[in-house]
């Protein structure tokens, strides 16, 4: 389904190239159309939070940008050339997953995958630079300590934290970050949302941020596009983020309210579950 009429999607104006370009974006699965006519472009350095309920496209959209799943219909550029699977254009933070503890890479491998791809030995031409970009990166994210131990005997915020400095450390063109915040506790969640920032900002890299929490980047937030059950919207957090846009979304009454600069949604299962979540963190 398209936006309704009056809510299409506003593009953001550029005068270079947009590190996310996507027009008239379609997506399906058989009879079922998550969503349809996506126009988007995020500029360099711009940081987009993607939000939604569970099954809504959010990681169907990162797929997409990943070059792993195919439009049904429209046209996707990274950086001004066609989405393609393994491009160095694109740092990706995955969905957490624990890794079992028979896992022997270490911390400081992982994160020059992040260099190298996924082809050991290629990596930069000189090893010493190759090292202090790693090491920079792992001291960004306070892994350090992880540097030389073996990836199955962390924990799993320990392990998304490695996730994070391998994605910011070829300094790419786009950031699809899919969940990042998983396993991390309040503090952590805040300071991966800052360095995430700072970084797109001074590299002018464009940022997708899949996540179901928007208050540990709600400062940081440029747009937010939110999807439900093939509508969406995108704008300023204070145009989507109100009861309003909400329970037009949902198509039930959604209450939005702020509380000490949080933004307490409720009405949905979806967000009463996870700001649950937070205040329990």
């Amino acid at each position: 389904m398209t936006a309704e009429p009056g809510t299409e999607l506003a593009v953001a104006p550029t005068a270079v190239t947009a590190a996310v370009r996507l027009r008239g974006a379609t997506l399906s699965y058989g009879t079922r159309t998550l969503w349809s006519g996506l126009d988007l472009d995020v500029a360099p350095g711009e940081f987009v939070a993607v939000l939604g309920p569970n099954g809504s496209g959010k990681t169907s959209l990162l797929r997409v940008l990943l070059g792993l799943q195919p439009l049904t219909a429209g046209t996707v550029e990274i950086a001004g050339a066609p989405a393609r699977r393994g491009s160095s254009r694109i740092g990706y933070i995955p969905q957490q997953r624990a890794l079992e503890a028979t896992v022997m890479v270490r911390g400081s491998d992982l994160v020059g995958l992040g260099l190298d791809g996924h082809h050991w030995g290629m990596g930069l031409r000189h090893r010493r630079e190759r090292r202090r970009r790693v090491a920079e990166a792992l001291r960004a994210v306070e892994a350090t300590e992880y540097a030389t131990m073996p990836l199955g005997l962390l924990s799993g915020g320990e392990q998304q934290r490695l996730r994070v400095a391998q994605a910011l450390v070829g300094e790419p063109a786009v950031l699809l970050c899919d969940e990042p915040l998983l396993s991390l506790d309040i503090a952590h969640q805040r300071k991966i949302s800052r360095l995430i920032a700072e970084q797109a900002r001074r590299t002018g890299a464009g940022v997708l941020f899949v996540t179901h929490e928007i208050n540990p980047v709600l400062p940081l937030v440029d747009r937010v596009l939110y999807l439900v059950d093939g509508r969406f919207r995108i704008g300023t957090p204070d145009e989507v983020m109100t009861s309003a846009t909400l329970s037009e979304l949902y198509r039930t009454d959604v209450e939005v309210a702020r509380v000490g600069g949080r933004l307490v949604v409720a009405g949905t299962d979806e967000h009463d579950h996870h700001v649950q979540e937070a205040e329990e963190a």
